[in-house]
Protein backbone atom coordinates (compact mmCIF):
# COMPACT_ATOMS: atom_id res chain seq x y z
CA UNK A 1 0.00 0.00 0.00
CA UNK A 2 3.04 2.39 0.04
CA UNK A 3 4.33 1.74 -3.19
CA UNK A 4 3.37 4.83 -5.81
CA UNK A 5 3.41 1.95 -8.58
CA UNK A 6 0.56 0.10 -6.62
CA UNK A 7 -1.62 3.08 -5.72
CA UNK A 8 -1.27 5.25 -8.74
CA UNK A 9 -4.62 5.39 -9.85
CA UNK A 10 -6.19 4.53 -6.04
CA UNK A 11 -7.80 7.11 -3.98
CA UNK A 12 -5.38 5.88 -1.22
CA UNK A 13 -2.21 7.77 -1.74
CA UNK A 14 0.05 5.44 0.33
CA UNK A 15 1.59 6.57 3.66
CA UNK A 16 -0.22 3.37 5.76
CA UNK A 17 1.25 1.73 8.79
CA UNK A 18 0.12 -1.57 9.90
CA UNK A 19 -2.38 0.53 12.63
CA UNK A 20 -3.86 2.74 9.98
CA UNK A 21 -4.29 -1.21 8.02
CA UNK A 22 -5.93 -2.14 10.79
CA UNK A 23 -8.20 0.79 11.97
CA UNK A 24 -9.49 1.03 8.22
CA UNK A 25 -10.36 -2.49 8.33
CA UNK A 26 -12.40 -2.14 11.53
CA UNK A 27 -14.46 0.76 9.90
CA UNK A 28 -15.18 -1.15 7.08
CA UNK A 29 -16.69 -4.67 9.70
CA UNK A 30 -18.11 -1.39 11.66
CA UNK A 31 -19.98 -0.10 8.73
CA UNK A 32 -20.71 -3.86 7.12
CA UNK A 33 -19.08 -3.05 4.14
CA UNK A 34 -18.75 -6.23 1.89
CA UNK A 35 -14.76 -6.45 1.83
CA UNK A 36 -13.13 -9.53 0.72
CA UNK A 37 -9.20 -10.50 0.71
CA UNK A 38 -7.72 -12.22 -2.62
CA UNK A 39 -5.59 -15.19 -1.69
CA UNK A 40 -3.68 -17.66 -3.63
CA UNK A 41 -4.91 -20.85 -2.94
CA UNK A 42 -1.96 -23.22 -2.96
CA UNK A 43 0.29 -20.46 -0.91
CA UNK A 44 -2.24 -18.80 1.32
CA UNK A 45 -0.86 -15.50 -0.03
CA UNK A 46 -3.00 -12.14 0.24
CA UNK A 47 -2.08 -10.66 -2.88
CA UNK A 48 -5.36 -7.85 -2.71
CA UNK A 49 -8.48 -6.68 -1.62
CA UNK A 50 -12.17 -6.58 -3.67
CA UNK A 51 -14.85 -4.76 -1.99
CA UNK A 52 -18.23 -3.34 -2.80
CA UNK A 53 -19.47 -0.22 -0.71
CA UNK A 54 -21.36 1.72 -0.72
CA UNK A 55 -24.62 -0.61 -1.49
CA UNK A 56 -27.82 1.28 -2.16
CA UNK A 57 -30.37 -1.27 -1.50
CA UNK A 58 -33.22 1.21 -2.70
CA UNK A 59 -32.16 1.60 -6.12
CA UNK A 60 -30.12 -1.94 -6.04
CA UNK A 61 -26.55 -0.65 -7.07
CA UNK A 62 -23.32 -1.21 -5.69
CA UNK A 63 -20.33 0.37 -6.25
CA UNK A 64 -17.35 -2.00 -6.92
CA UNK A 65 -13.77 -1.37 -6.24
CA UNK A 66 -10.62 -3.75 -6.38
CA UNK A 67 -6.80 -3.16 -5.52
CA UNK A 68 -3.91 -5.78 -6.22
CA UNK A 69 -0.98 -4.94 -4.14
CA UNK A 70 1.41 -7.82 -5.22
CA UNK A 71 2.96 -6.81 -8.12
CA UNK A 72 4.63 -9.95 -8.64
CA UNK A 73 0.96 -11.66 -9.15
CA UNK A 74 -0.30 -8.81 -11.76
CA UNK A 75 -1.16 -10.24 -15.35
CA UNK A 76 -1.99 -13.99 -13.80
CA UNK A 77 -5.44 -13.59 -13.93
CA UNK A 78 -6.24 -13.67 -10.19
CA UNK A 79 -7.82 -9.62 -10.04
CA UNK A 80 -10.40 -11.27 -12.90
CA UNK A 81 -10.99 -14.70 -11.00
CA UNK A 82 -11.48 -13.17 -7.77
CA UNK A 83 -13.94 -10.07 -9.34
CA UNK A 84 -15.89 -13.17 -11.09
CA UNK A 85 -16.62 -15.00 -7.88
CA UNK A 86 -17.68 -11.19 -6.12
CA UNK A 87 -20.00 -10.66 -9.26
CA UNK A 88 -21.45 -13.75 -9.09
CA UNK A 89 -22.61 -13.23 -5.36
CA UNK A 90 -23.76 -9.55 -5.40
CA UNK A 91 -26.10 -10.69 -8.63
CA UNK A 92 -27.22 -13.72 -7.79
CA UNK A 93 -27.21 -13.84 -3.80
CA UNK A 94 -27.63 -10.27 -2.78
CA UNK A 95 -29.42 -9.21 -6.33
CA UNK A 96 -27.73 -6.33 -6.59
CA UNK A 97 -29.01 -4.97 -9.84
CA UNK A 98 -26.40 -2.87 -10.98
CA UNK A 99 -22.39 -2.67 -10.17
CA UNK A 100 -20.90 0.62 -10.81
CA UNK A 101 -17.05 1.55 -10.68
CA UNK A 102 -14.76 4.36 -11.89
CA UNK A 103 -11.35 4.51 -13.18
CA UNK A 104 -8.68 6.67 -14.46
CA UNK A 105 -9.21 6.19 -18.16
CA UNK A 106 -5.46 5.45 -18.69
CA UNK A 107 -5.21 2.62 -16.63
CA UNK A 108 -5.80 0.68 -19.44
CA UNK A 109 -5.21 -2.65 -17.51
CA UNK A 110 -7.70 -2.13 -15.28
CA UNK A 111 -10.43 -0.86 -17.74
CA UNK A 112 -9.85 -4.34 -20.04
CA UNK A 113 -10.20 -5.99 -17.01
CA UNK A 114 -13.61 -4.64 -15.91
CA UNK A 115 -14.71 -4.57 -19.97
CA UNK A 116 -13.69 -8.47 -19.87
CA UNK A 117 -15.94 -8.74 -16.74
CA UNK A 118 -19.10 -7.33 -18.78
CA UNK A 119 -18.90 -3.85 -17.67
CA UNK A 120 -19.48 -1.24 -20.04
CA UNK A 121 -18.24 2.70 -20.77
CA UNK A 122 -21.89 5.22 -18.93
CA UNK A 123 -19.68 8.06 -18.77
CA UNK A 124 -16.71 10.23 -19.05
CA UNK A 125 -15.22 13.23 -16.29
CA UNK A 126 -13.15 15.06 -18.19
CA UNK A 127 -9.98 16.19 -16.17
CA UNK A 128 -11.97 15.04 -12.56
CA UNK A 129 -9.02 13.62 -10.78
CA UNK A 130 -5.65 14.76 -9.97
CA UNK A 131 -2.52 12.01 -9.54
CA UNK A 132 0.92 13.52 -8.86
CA UNK A 133 -0.50 17.09 -9.84
CA UNK A 134 -1.86 15.99 -13.07
CA UNK A 135 -5.29 16.02 -14.63
CA UNK A 136 -6.83 13.18 -15.83
CA UNK A 137 -10.35 11.55 -16.98
CA UNK A 138 -12.57 9.53 -14.94
CA UNK A 139 -14.49 7.11 -16.62
CA UNK A 140 -17.86 5.45 -15.45
CA UNK A 141 -18.12 1.83 -15.93
CA UNK A 142 -21.62 -0.35 -15.02
CA UNK A 143 -21.80 -3.83 -15.12
CA UNK A 144 -26.05 -4.89 -15.15
CA UNK A 145 -27.14 -8.04 -13.67
CA UNK A 146 -28.71 -9.95 -16.42
CA UNK A 147 -31.06 -11.09 -13.85
CA UNK A 148 -33.08 -8.01 -14.59
CA UNK A 149 -35.30 -6.93 -17.97
CA UNK A 150 -34.86 -2.65 -19.05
Amino acid sequence: MNDPEVYKYLETRGDYTIEKLRDYLADAEEKNILFWGIVIRESDKHIGNIKIDPINPIHGLGEYGIMMGEKSEWGKGYAFEASRLVIDYCCDTLNIRKLNLGVVEENVSAVNLYKKLGFIIEGLHRNHLVYNSQYHNSLRMALFNPKYTY
